[in-house]
């Protein structure tokens, strides 16, 4: 048994409150069971409590066992000298206050009925993939759209954290910023995080600088990326090569060592040549990218902005010296999508949060015109009836699934709580 599940049996009051005592056999009435807050100290805030008709009014505190107390080392903190109760699920020892007076005790378990903690078990058991697999389909349409909000600002909440750093790490500048976060979103999970690592390495007002050159910002990102270092006939790849190192002089730039960035088991036009081209190729198409894209109001607008290829030498190659069939090799729709979802929404959260500006129903509406990632996690909660429409609602089931469901927090949980108040 979690103690959370305490907390939730004393907020709802889910046990017999008519026939209270303490453990001493006074008796009890509940007038206020006091404020949740989660906060350091007392578990509820403010309560009032008539015990044997004296009213009390101050804190609650609530424990699994009553010894918990002196483990948790509440008798050294004076914010627990206003405890007027101290609730349990068993009493095992006496708990004093500084000036020796016994804190009254109310041993719950005592008091809830075997069908309550039943729910309680079926709930907390593992069940193949979800504890609540069986009844997540029942919750009520506003009950899991009103927790999708939480989830989903908790999520961005979270990915808001590195974008903070990288804000300190550039003098507060949001085109650097964006030109990072891109990086890493154009090198997909294999190779984001080395793809950052270039993109930090570069002076984001060198892009400006050079972005009139689709070759020299070509040649900084491809020999960041360690593709340059070898000997080849290739006269792009001379070209390149000549420029990079013209430029790191020019510029006084160091060489950084980055993993080698991988080709295996990806799909041709996911080479690291060809993201580096595509991205070198939208900043240089594309000048105060951060400013077009806050003011955008639509996801069309989006995908104009990306539409763009990479340049013409890549066009019939995926890599130097192999010539391929010609194509066009754009940015596809559902990669814009995916840059959209991690890139764009929150960071132009993180933005707005810094200027003290509301945004919460722009950026669920933008979401709502993006289509729901393919994965695992999202196919699983659609065969247990939750189907994701948009990816609003798939960035909320990411959430809950590995925040929530994962580290078995039901008792903290949207779906979890209403299902126990149905009992």
């Amino acid at each position: 048994m979690k103690e959370e599940f305490l907390h939730y049996l004393w907020k709802f009051k889910k046990f017999d409150i008519l026939n209270l005592k303490t453990f001493t056999g006074e008796n009890i009435m509940i007038v206020n069971v006091g404020q949740y807050l989660e906060l350091a100290g007392p578990d509820f805030f403010n309560a009032q409590i008539i015990i044997a008709d004296q009213k009390w009014a101050g804190n609650v505190e609530i424990h699994l066992k009553s010894s918990d107390w002196y483990l948790h080392h509440h008798e050294r903190d004076s914010a627990y000298e206003n405890v007027i109760l101290h609730v349990v699920w068993e009493h095992d020892t006496d708990i004093y206050r500084k000036n020796n007076i016994e804190i009254p005790v109310l041993e719950l378990k005592k008091y809830v009925d075997e069908q309550t903690l039943a729910d309680y078990q079926s709930l907390m058991t593992p069940k193949s993939w979800l504890f609540c697999e069986k009844h997540i389909k029942y919750i009520h349409k506003f009950t899991l759209r009103n927790w999708q909000e939480r989830l989903f600002f908790e999520r961005l909440e979270r990915k808001s954290k590195p974008i903070n750093l990288l804000l300190l790490e550039t003098n507060s500048d949001w085109e650097a910023v964006l030109f990072c976060l891109l990086a890493k979103n154009f090198g997909l999970n294999t190779n984001g995080e080395n793809f950052l690592k270039i993109a930090v390495s570069i002076p984001f007002s060198l892009i400006r600088k050079e972005r009139s050159e689709i070759e020299n910002l070509e040649a900084l990102l491809l020999g960041k990326a360690g593709l340059l270092d070898l000997e080849k006939e290739d006269n792009y790849f001379k070209d390149l090569k000549f420029r990079y190192f013209y430029l790191l002089h020019k510029y006084q730039l160091e060489k950084i060592m980055v993993d080698s960035v991988q080709f295996f088991k990806h799909r041709p036009d996911n080479f690291p040549t060809i993201r580096l081209s595509q991205l070198a190729n939208l900043y240089h198409v594309q000048q105060n990218l951060f400013s077009k894209l806050v003011e955008v109001n639509t996801v069309e607008n989006i995908y104009k902005i990306f539409d763009i290829s990479v340049s013409n030498y890549w066009l019939n190659h995926y890599q130097f010296d192999k010539e391929s069939p010609k194509k066009k090799k754009q940015l596809s729709k559902s990669f814009v999508d995916l840059i959209i979802i991690n890139t764009i929404i929150p960071l132009l959260f993180a933005y707005a949060k810094s200027q003290g500006k509301e945004t919460s129903e722009d950026l669920i509406q933008l979401l709502y015109e993006v289509a729901p990632e393919k994965n695992a996690i999202i196919e699983k909660f659609s065969f247990f009836g939750i189907k994701a429409q948009n990816a609003f609602e798939s960035q909320s089931l990411l959430q809950l699934k590995n925040e929530y469901c994962n580290k078995s927090r039901c008792l903290e949980c949207g779906i979890g709580m209403e299902l126990l108040k149905k009992s």
